[in-house]
């Protein structure tokens, strides 16, 4: 690279992470608090053991890297742990420079019927533990008095591709059995319309900062135009949207989701510049459409939320950094999130997520600064879009000071 960039200066430069998974991100040591104080089984009780066994730094596929799951989300349906795992997580973001971050995750996988632990209750669990983080480091001195940019964060609430009938949360194991008569593909829909609904109500009517929806899950089998209805709610409401799209299918998951879901932006969106994975038949010139689509993406300016650790893990085939597509997006102008997708199974921080990036391309500091800037401008803000724009507008001065501090021009 022509243009070298310190660990010290990627770690001080202010940051955004968009695509933040509260159930993959937990500290290796409080989950193993969070199962003993909640009676779950862990295979390993130490962190090494965890790392070893559980969150390795190479998966052999995505069946293997989404295993760690299970013991997530089960401590997390301890309200307790629900709120402190979202206050650490905001922590362990603001301890590297991350000022503004948006927490996804899927309610339903936390509620439990049988214990009274409602849609409303898990959700203002995870915003209390987010809130008790914001006011105390907003409150430090360089904050209050703008030498440092204060943190912000909003909520995207998951709804659920695909879930099993049995075992996969007591939320879903109830609502199946309420309708069993009904076919599994309508019983999912019918839980992703509850979730939406009730994000829009908590949003409008207590005021929790739910930003935005997304669908997570099974890619492969599961198309994001089965979910049109609830993404057509979404937007009739005001609520941004976002799709985990051209992660494990091709280009064309990515048209459904700008076509019929009218996404503001893509979660990964890997498969837009590897035309191969493109399965449908219809669509003879590969090539072309890929070219056409990225084109398109580019000119609306919507963002792409780039997890590349997380792609290396979960398709092995591409090898390393400087296969993944991230290049072709920088080098299509294509505006980039650098983002971590979950900080405990892929082992990863925001900073080690620019250092991979930048080890593939030559990135300049006014091109570095655009990637930075992505992340407050595509964001999905709780307020205004007047305080949006402040906001963006006193994060990159403060990167212009950090840069300067750091001899970086």
């Amino acid at each position: 690279m022509s243009q070298a960039y310190s660990h010290a200066f990627l770690k001080a430069m202010p940051k955004a992470d968009l695509h933040l998974h509260l159930d993959g991100s937990l500290r290796p040591a409080s989950l193993i608090e969070m199962a003993q104080r909640s009676g779950v089984e862990l295979p390993s009780y130490t962190v090494e053991g965890l790392y070893d066994l559980v969150f390795k730094e190479s998966y052999q596929n995505l069946g293997e890297y989404l295993h760690g799951f299970q013991y997530t989300c089960a401590v997390l349906r301890d309200m307790e742990n629900l709120e402190q795992a979202a206050y650490d997580l905001a922590q362990d973001n603001l301890a590297e420079g991350v000022v503004y971050i948006e927490v996804r995750f899927a309610p339903q996988l936390m509620m439990d019927p049988t214990r009274g632990i409602d849609f409303d209750i898990v959700m203002h669990a995870v915003n209390r533990g987010l809130a008790r983080a914001q006011a105390e480091y907003n409150g430090q001195a360089e904050v209050r008095s703008g030498q440092r940019p204060p943190f912000n964060y909003g909520i995207i609430n998951c709804a659920m591709r695909m879930f099993g009938k049995k075992g996969f949360s007591p939320y879903y194991t109830q609502l199946f059995q309420m309708l069993r008569d009904h076919e599994p593909k309508d019983v999912i829909k019918a839980a992703a319309m509850e979730m939406i609904r009730a994000s829009v109500r908590l949003r409008d009517e207590e005021g929790l900062p739910i930003v935005g929806l997304d669908i997570a899950g099974q890619e492969m089998g599961y198309p994001a135009h089965e979910f049109k209805e609830v993404y057509e709610y979404a937007h009739q409401n005001f609520m941004l949207k976002t799709v985990h799209a051209g992660e494990a299918y091709g280009a064309e998951s990515i048209f459904e989701a700008l076509t019929l879901c009218y996404a503001d932006r893509l979660g990964h969106g890997y498969s837009l510049f590897s035309p191969e994975l493109i399965q449908d038949e219809r669509i003879t010139d590969k090539h072309e459409y890929a070219r056409r689509l990225a084109s398109f993406i580019a000119d609306r300016r919507i963002a792409i939320e780039v997890c590349m650790t997380s792609n290396l893990q979960t398709n092995p085939t591409i090898g390393s950094a400087q296969n993944h597509n991230f290049k072709h997006m920088y080098n299509n102008r294509i505006a980039t999130v650098i983002c971590t997708d979950n900080r405990l199974v892929s082992r990863t921080t925001v900073t080690q997520e620019y250092e991979l990036a930048l080890s593939a391309v030559d990135v300049p500091l006014k091109r570095l600064k655009d990637m930075v800037a992505y992340g407050f401008k595509k964001n999905f803000f709780a307020g205004d879009y007047i305080a949006k724009r402040a906001y963006a507008k006193q994060v990159l001065q403060y990167f212009d000071k950090v840069a300067a501090e750091h001899g970086v021009n």
